[in-house]
């Protein structure tokens, strides 16, 4: 079994929750509503802001040009077409770039992204990745999960454009060479390092959560 195999298996009860949260469900069924997704759209923004940092960060510790330069490619694609691709969305439900900009991170975003920053500084790679990884493949794994149960009505879904995005083998594949960069790091590691990767692995899956739950809650600062 590879590190990541053995992260997928053990990360299944929580990445389970994620996938039934109601907040999930209704961007499948196209029953969430739009005041919420706006309010998504707003918090994803800057977190990804925070995000692209990582891919950065990356750059920095990768321990090959190959992997410097995959890095920097991820990290222009982010700044360069995702966010943009992004801002173009939230026009769709009414969501201006200035309110893009304007947003600031509730406690829950911002707790997620601090947690990353602070393990990708202070940390390895493998640290690094550990941490960045639950976004890409929990979010590939969702978008397919939701077109697979609910593709028969996607034509009607007002979130047609999101499930099929995230879907989509593009996405897959900046997962997929984080998921193959990690077992070649892991490879030979000692228990006690793959057991630390893991918590790190696991803490980022459960902020998946949290970052759904403070969407459908409505959860701000309360002061």
């Amino acid at each position: 079994m590879t590190f990541s195999e053995r992260l997928f298996r053990n990360v299944q009860p929580i990445w389970n929750q994620n996938y039934h949260h109601p907040f999930v469900q209704g961007i499948g069924k196209g029953t969430l509503s739009t005041e919420f997704f706006k309010e998504y759209m707003k918090q994803d923004y800057v977190y990804l802001i925070q995000y692209a940092r990582l891919y950065a960060i990356g750059v920095q510790k990768a321990n090959s040009l190959e992997a410097m330069t995959h890095f920097s490619q991820l990290l222009h694609n982010i700044l360069h077409f995702e966010m943009n691709v992004h801002r173009e969305y939230a026009k769709r439900f009414g969501v201006t770039e200035k309110e893009l900009e304007q947003t600031k991170p509730t406690p829950n975003n911002l707790a997620y992204t601090s947690y990353m920053l602070n393990v990708a500084q202070n940390g390895t790679l493998a640290e690094l990745i550990s941490c960045l990884l639950p976004c890409a493949w929990d979010y590939w794994e969702i978008g397919k999960l939701l077109k697979k149960q609910y593709g028969h009505e996607l034509e009607s879904n007002p979130y047609k454009t999101w499930i099929e995005t995230y879907s989509s083998d593009e996405f897959g594949a900046i997962a997929q060479w984080l998921i193959k960069l990690l077992d070649e790091i892991t490879e030979g590691k000692p228990e006690e390092e793959l057991v630390n990767l893991e918590q790190h692995f696991q803490t980022t899956s459960k902020y998946e959560y949290l970052f759904w739950e403070m969407l459908y809650r409505g959860q701000d600062w309360p002061l």
